[in-house]
């Protein structure tokens, strides 16, 4: 009798379609990852909570919901309110899902049986949340492996596991996140093929922008036209963050895009725009900006700029492989702005010099790029015993790890003329003496210009996964003619 065919997540139409064994193979890795530990007892049992449905403030309206992240990459269940446990010495997998009330079915459709999620999600059991401490007792367990440690990039602490009644339980709460956290640190091929997914759907929706922004739009039409073209075309319901559609000076806002500057300016003929978005297609992000002039046709000014930082980006992508190390990269794109910038006229004198007084972050205040995967900002830049770097610049680097095959990141680095920075560069002697202030002040107001590609590192270098036109050429003649090629590279 033939195998049943393993369920898949799938949203129709060209969407990807996406195995129920991605999360059995990360769930694999997982428990390999444990039994590797010294001293972790036999019978040891991970328990993880998913995300809750949670309403807006103090009112009845749902908040979309989005799972939590590490219950995610290792179920891949899409409702809220769950709860998952993994026997380590055998990789048995339960998901206890809620009992729902018999009202659930007049307002909220069709109460589904169990058998109904052990299909759907191929684990190996499913059982209700009310019920989950008879079951894991009868587990026997010698220990549950709670998840609580810190995400390195907000200071906040992961959601740990908790119901009423693990008191019966002997919990230890330390092993795993770090184990865990290093799982999601390098992809798998299956990981990886969403994240192409992702990256395409994305590239494509740069593409449409590209072809369709016109001086006299707002730049939330932009954002519409971007999450519009995601969800119709790729079925992406979330975008991976806050979409930053900065234009003219807003494009050197690194965050544009919040409650208080919600891409609402009007883009006028001359603007840079800088659109820094990416969709998350089942929980995988991308993280994609292009910057291009909002009426097609660069000035010497952007050009130099722009060409600047893609010199950059490409001296990056050339250097990128295992075993580097990823604030060696940031250093070497600080290098490449500064010397392009003694080319333009805005600094003069000696680039060494310059990098000694950090000058590099008065024109790239942020980290050159992250960890990617099923958040946007990946957890794991850094583990026990790696600390940032204390320095303008790198201590904003998301990531202090040495590169590893199989990571996913971006490579995302920048030119901006920021008016409070540039002032402070101005009233330190250290670092005024190579500002030509005349050259300079033609750039107050111009914004920024940031590239940002995604990409896979290989065993000798990197996957370009991200596809949109990079040099000034392409992006002037695919604005002209959307039929025109060219190459990402």
């Amino acid at each position: 009798m033939a195998a049943a065919a393993t369920p898949v997540f799938w949203l129709g139409n060209d969407t990807l379609r996406v195995s129920a064994a991605l999360f059995a193979e990360n769930r694999r890795r997982l428990c390999q990852e444990l039994k590797a530990k010294e001293g972790l007892a036999s019978k040891s049992v991970v328990v993880l909570q998913g995300g809750e449905q949670t309403q807006r403030y103090c009112t009845d309206t749902d908040v979309l919901f989005r799972q939590e992240s590490f219950f995610h990459w290792a179920f891949g269940v899409t409702e809220a309110d769950c709860y998952g446990a993994i026997d380590v010495d055998s990789g048995k997998c339960i998901l206890f899902v809620p009992k729902l009330p018999e009202s659930y079915a007049t307002w909220m459709g069709e109460i589904f049986p169990k058998e109904h999620f052990k299909r759907k999600y191929a684990v190996d059991e499913v059982q209700h949340t009310c019920d989950i401490v008879d079951v894991l007792s009868g587990l026997n367990p010698a220990v549950l492996l709670t998840l609580r440690g810190q995400n390195t990039d907000s200071g906040s602490i992961s959601r740990e596991a908790s119901f009423e009644g693990i008191s019966r339980f002997q919990v230890n709460n330390t092993v795993l996140h770090p184990v865990i956290v290093d799982c999601r640190v390098t992809k798998t091929d299956m990981e990886l093929e969403v994240l192409r997914y992702t990256n395409r759907v994305s590239s494509e929706a740069h593409k449409m922008i590209m072809k369709h922004v016109k001086p006299g739009q707002k730049e939330y039409e932009m954002e519409s036209l971007f999450q519009h073209y995601c969800y119709t075309k790729g079925g992406m319901r979330h975008t991976s963050y806050t979409c930053i559609c900065g234009t003219g000076n807003n494009s050197s806002v690194l965050h544009y895009g919040h409650a208080g500057a919600p891409n609402d300016k009007s883009i006028q003929d001359g603007d840079m725009c800088l659109f820094d978005m990416g969709g998350e297609y089942y929980c995988y992000s991308s993280d994609i900006t292009c910057s291009f002039p909002a009426n097609g046709k660069f000035t010497p000014d952007q050009k130099a700029v722009y060409e600047a930082v893609l010199k950059s980006s490409r001296a990056v992508l050339a250097a990128i492989r295992p075993g580097v190390k990823w604030s060696d990269m940031h250093r070497l794109a600080d290098k490449v702005h500064l010397e392009e910038l003694v080319t333009i006229g805005i600094l003069h004198g000696n680039v060494d010099d310059m990098l000694k007084v950090h000058l590099g972050s008065v024109f790239m205040p942020h980290g050159l790029g992250h960890l990617l995967g099923i958040d946007v900002h990946d957890v794991g830049g850094y583990p026990e015993g790696v600390e940032r770097v204390n320095e303008p610049g790198l201590r904003s680097l998301r990531m202090g790890r040495l590169v590893q095959e199989r990571m996913v990141l971006t490579v995302e680095p920048g030119i901006y003329f920021i008016n409070h920075l540039l002032d402070q560069a101005l009233a330190d002697l250290a670092q005024n003496c190579f500002i030509n202030n005349q050259v300079l002040a033609r750039f107050r107001g111009f914004g920024g210009v940031r590239i940002e590609d995604d990409i896979a590192v290989t065993a000798d270098g990197v996957e370009l996964l991200t596809c949109v036109p990079r040099t000034v050429e392409e992006i002037e003649a695919f604005m002209a003619d959307s039929d025109k090629p060219f190459s990402p590279v």
